[in-house]
């Protein structure tokens, strides 16, 4: 059973609000055409989700041009949600390389298959910030040794079996989501990998350097991590960083560049934006 939330709010304020349910133990977040439907472990203590909620009501109206918010709430059986994600995940094609997939969908011919069930862990790579992390691989593997690999918040692995199929020797995912941990050894399964190290912990266990490491974060995360993300990048390896919205991209170039990274190029999708940063 999983707690359902789903939250009309305009759009301006969605991403700002995704991103503090995801900091306060959201599952993931899914953006329908008016509003943001949150996911919740049947862990989690709904009260505190709806008193955050209503705080967030309570500002938006005071505001100077109020902001109405309305909130629905249902306790979802697993199987209704599992059904709700499977339509819409169909088969796309990322970058010149990959094509991503569910498992009851056939390969494209002349591509290299991600095949992803994402179970709990919402990630089929569909967004525009998995798409660009995939694309920067892509162009930015041939610039490096494909010795060492880091997934920074793996989520359903999906990065980390990319990285795998792009030739990397070692490649470790790692987050501190159990549930992820869980969708992402079942992922390397479907894909036939089973040389990806996985951890359940956050940045700061892990030893030694990298040669190319992914953070699809959000920005603020990436801000406070630029100075672990900087010390674990090996020259002339690149950090490729994403979950930025259009506007703080600066902002984490800048904590990039003052850990002794520089960003060398800013790929922009819609409303978000991924770096690439090199030591």
């Amino acid at each position: 059973m999983y707690h359902q939330f789903t939250i009309t709010i305009p759009e301006p304020y969605r991403d700002a609000l995704g991103a503090r349910l995801i900091t306060i133990g959201s599952l993931g977040v899914e953006e329908q055409r008016d509003s943001l439907i949150a996911y919740f472990p049947e862990t989690i203590d709904k009260e505190l989700v709806l008193k955050e909620l209503d705080l967030l009501r309570l500002l938006l109206k005071n505001l100077v041009d109020p902001v109405n918010l309305t909130v629905e709430y249902a306790l979802l059986p697993d199987t209704d949600w599992n059904e709700s994600w499977k339509k819409n995940f169909t088969p796309i094609n990322v970058g010149t390389l990959f094509t991503i997939l569910p498992p009851w969908e056939r390969p494209t011919k002349g591509r290299i298959p991600l095949i992803i069930d994402p179970g709990m862990a919402f990630g089929t790579g569909h967004h525009e910030t998995t798409r660009s992390c995939i694309v920067l691989m892509e162009r930015y593997t041939p610039t490096v040794k494909r010795e060492r690999f880091l997934d920074l918040g793996t989520g359903t692995g999906l990065l980390a079996i990319a990285a795998y199929k792009l030739g990397f020797i070692t490649v470790i995912g790692i987050d501190n989501d159990p549930l992820a941990i869980d969708a992402s050894k079942k992922n390397l399964t479907l894909n036939g990998v089973g040389s990806v190290e996985l951890i359940e912990g956050n940045i700061t266990s892990m030893h030694g350097n990298y040669d190319m490491i992914a953070a699809n974060l959000i920005s603020g995360t990436l801000v406070n991590l630029a100075g672990e993300i900087a010390s674990r990048l090996r020259a002339p390896g690149i950090a490729i960083l994403s979950g930025i919205l259009s506007g703080q991209d600066e902002e984490v170039a800048a904590a990039m560049e003052q850990a002794g990274l520089a960003c060398c190029e800013h790929l922009r999708d819609g409303k978000w934006v991924s770096l690439a940063c090199r030591r």
